[in-house]
């Protein structure tokens, strides 16, 4: 039978273990004293990680990663009562597309300004803390949809995240307070789930998250060249940039020779296959944009009419 909730308390939801994984829940109304713990969701398997909407249309909603198959799945409940949750598991699961994969540390989040909710998913195996994305317009039903990663960015260094919440004003207020963060990353459109890094000399696309992370940290700054262009510095070798050599890139001091200045500079263009998006030409073969090639970085020739795969491998985002 189900345990009855205590009135007027805070409920601490956490993952433990004794034979195996359980949901337990605690209660505090000062969060000095805390009662015992008592299992909050058994299904009858090990499940971790749970997050909790609740009151939403007359239901409480309970996210939790399936330790049998290591995906996200939904389970809600009239109540908030401990056991309530165990037989209400109402979604198939959800996790990284690729067999294999472990996803774990749901998080369930609600537009502040629209209908609109996102499922958020954190990798463990076989690469640990890539985010992945699902949105769906209805928590009640199992119609979460998977988001393309060019759509998102999951913030640098994030593991088992928390989201909050704010406005536009808030956002720009923070920015004001704060400031920017004094550094960039360039994600690949045709490859999301890769950014611009280098890796000793060699300058190539690689999967984020990777070890040091400032490898794929850029100041985007004014052209060594021209102040109309731009030149990337690296952020943990400053006053090495990006520069090419017989059209491949490669991060090297800056010497201050007029030619490695022009190596070094390009301009921002539109992007070949997102106008939101940017496209890098070179500042001395102005006909040739940074690419990727098998995942290294060169400089090619790019026209509106080279191929999808040329154009979308010339596309960059600018992001944090």
């Amino acid at each position: 039978m189900d345990s009855v909730e205590p009135k007027g308390q805070y409920a601490i939801i956490w993952s433990g273990n004794t034979d195996r994984n359980r949901i337990y829940v605690s209660y505090t109304s000062d969060f000095v004293n805390v009662t015992s713990p008592q299992v909050f969701f058994d299904p009858g398997f090990s499940v971790i990680d749970g997050h909790m909407e609740v009151g939403v249309n007359g239901y409480n909603y309970l996210y939790y990663k399936n330790e049998k198959d290591f995906k996200l799945y939904g389970t809600k409940s009239a109540t908030l009562s401990p056991g309530s949750f165990n037989s209400n598991t109402y979604t198939t699961g959800y996790g990284a597309p690729f067999t294999g994969s472990h996803t774990e540390a749901a998080i369930v989040i609600k537009s502040i300004t629209s209908n609109t909710w996102w499922l958020w998913g954190d990798s463990y195996n076989p690469v640990n803390a890539v985010f992945y994305a699902w949105q769906s317009n209805d928590i009640t039903t199992n119609s979460w949809k998977a988001l393309d990663k060019k759509l998102y960015n999951a913030p640098l260094n994030a593991k088992h995240a928390t989201i909050v919440p704010i406005t536009g004003t808030e956002y720009n207020s923070l920015i004001s307070k704060c400031g920017a963060p004094a550094w960039n990353r360039l994600k690949a459109y045709n490859l999301p789930e890769k950014y611009v890094r280098h890796s000793n000399s060699d300058c190539l696309i690689a999967s984020a998250p990777f070890d040091p992370t400032a490898d794929m940290q850029w100041k985007i700054v004014q052209g060594l060249a021209d102040p109309n262009g731009v030149s990337f510095e690296s952020v943990n070798s400053p006053g090495s940039y990006l520069r090419h050599s017989n059209y491949i890139l490669y991060l090297q001091k800056d010497d201050g020779s007029t030619s490695f200045d022009q190596d070094a500079t390009f301009y921002k263009k539109t992007g070949f296959s997102d106008s939101t998006w940017t496209s890098f030409s070179s500042y001395n073969f102005p006909d040739r944009y940074i690419r990727s090639i098998n995942s290294k970085l060169q400089i090619d020739p790019i026209t509106s009419s080279s191929t999808d795969i040329d154009k979308q491998s010339a596309t960059f985002l600018i992001c944090y």
